[in-house]
């Protein structure tokens, strides 16, 4: 497989079946971004949230097929070269661009896991933050709050820049579907609040609640719910790890389909609740009592041990290209060393100028995430199939391709603006 590939999560001897590839799927996609949705459908208004997620879901799912679509006519070309089938993201890009696709698509590739990493490390600094809000001040002078940059710099530099030296993901993994689980708790947790809040409220609980806020909060919403689609470049891997592998199409749509119902209900419910004062990350909402800080400390400790694995993908990418011999990790191995904590460290300074996780998740999504989930899958196709394809097939490719490029250009366009 190549550098942007991860194993699967589970998978038996012969495979996975289709049980574990749903569940591979989910552990994929669904990452710390649910956890912004709330705050997004404040921003665009319920309806037009919900319209935004479904949609993003829908396309996401497509441009799933297209990559699908892809490898299949590369399979079929190359049916009698000796080659296992099994494409990776940047394999395409080559064969559809030569080096430069590759490269292109390897460099997207690693913009968006550093977005996914930078965020991560966000959401943890904002959280711990909102736990231990204050620090003691002498004499007079009121207490200082606690910042989310010395948070990153002082705790999770110094961990983050030790783990990088793990290359294992296999020992990575358990870690992985702890954080899931303590992402699911802490959903959990934000919609057992949402019904307290909503059943104690009384009356209609879409009174004061604005159904399109804005046109312009639209785009915002779309970008969150691009974020929240993690995992897209892992679509052939998790389709390639499956035993049985004309069952995948179905068991991605029902994947697809569940995750997207429930960010709907639980971006819906999150804004119900709060209104106007929900917050960017809806945990920071929460009440300050021990339950809801124990859960915010165990997310942010299951997601500190996941960031290797967001980082993976970057760490191989960047050592390919820098220690390309076979043996470079036994002979450069304190070069390695040197290499990924100098990664880390880039990331998470980074990470100390992010004033907000919120507008920081719709950026990602409405860029590097728009061109790695619909503009590049759209192109490829088109390179690949559309000869074969029919003119409304074309046609709906060419849509993708050009909605995809000018939700990415309005987001680049929102953040020089906003400079």
């Amino acid at each position: 497989m190549g550098a942007e590939a991860k194993a699967p999560l589970l998978e038996g001897r012969r495979g996975a079946t289709p049980a574990q590839t749903l569940g591979n799927i989910v552990v994929s996609i669904v990452g710390t971004g649910v956890l912004g949705l709330p705050y997004a459908f404040r921003t665009s208004g319920w309806l037009a949230g919900a319209l935004g997620v479904a949609g993003a879901g829908a396309a996401t799912f497509y441009c799933m097929l297209l990559l699908l679509d892809c490898r299949d006519k590369l399979r079929e070309q190359e049916e009698e070269v000796d080659h296992d089938g099994n494409y990776t993201y940047g394999d395409l890009g080559e064969k559809c661009f030569g080096a430069i696709g590759r490269y292109f698509t390897e460099v997207t590739i690693i913009l968006s896991q550093t977005g996914g990493s930078v965020a991560y490390l966000v959401f943890i600094g904002q959280n711990i933050c909102s736990v231990f809000p204050t620090t003691a001040a002498g004499g007079e002078e009121p207490p200082r709050r606690v910042s989310p940059a010395s948070v990153v710099l002082a705790v999770l530099l110094p961990a983050e820049a030790a783990l990088s030296f793990i290359r294992s993901l296999s020992s990575l993994a358990p870690f992985s579907i702890l954080a899931d689980a303590c992402t699911v708790l802490a959903v959990a947790t934000v919609v057992r609040e949402d019904v307290q809040l909503l059943a104690g409220r009384g009356g209609s609980p879409f009174q004061g609640r604005s159904a399109l806020a804005g046109l312009w909060g639209v785009p915002f919403a779309c970008g969150v719910a691009v974020f929240c689609f993690e995992g897209f470049c892992l679509t052939l891997a998790l389709e390639a790890s499956m035993s049985d592998r004309r069952r995948f199409r179905p068991v991605l749509l029902h994947a697809i389909a569940g995750v997207t119902a429930v960010y709907v209900c639980f971006g819906v419910c999150g804004y119900l609740a709060y209104g106007d004062v929900t917050r960017d990350i809806v945990t920071l909402n929460l009440p300050n009592n021990w339950s809801t800080a124990a859960v915010k400390i165990v997310l942010c400790v299951a997601l500190a041990l996941t960031f290797p694995v967001m980082m993976h993908p970057i760490h191989e990418i960047v050592e390919a290209r820098l220690f390309p011999s076979a043996g470079g990790w036994a002979r450069k191995r304190a070069a390695v060393q040197a290499c990924r904590v100098a990664v880390v460290g880039a990331v998470t300074a980074v990470a100390c100028f992010v004033p907000a996780f919120g507008e920081f998740a719709a950026f990602v999504g409405s860029t590097v995430c728009a061109l790695l989930s619909f503009v590049l899958p759209a192109l490829f196709h088109l390179r690949l199939v559309g000869a074969a394809a029919s003119a409304w097939r074309r046609a709906v490719d060419g849509g993708f391709l050009l909605l995809g490029l000018a939700f990415a250009a309005h987001g680049l366009y929102t953040v020089v603006s906003g400079l």
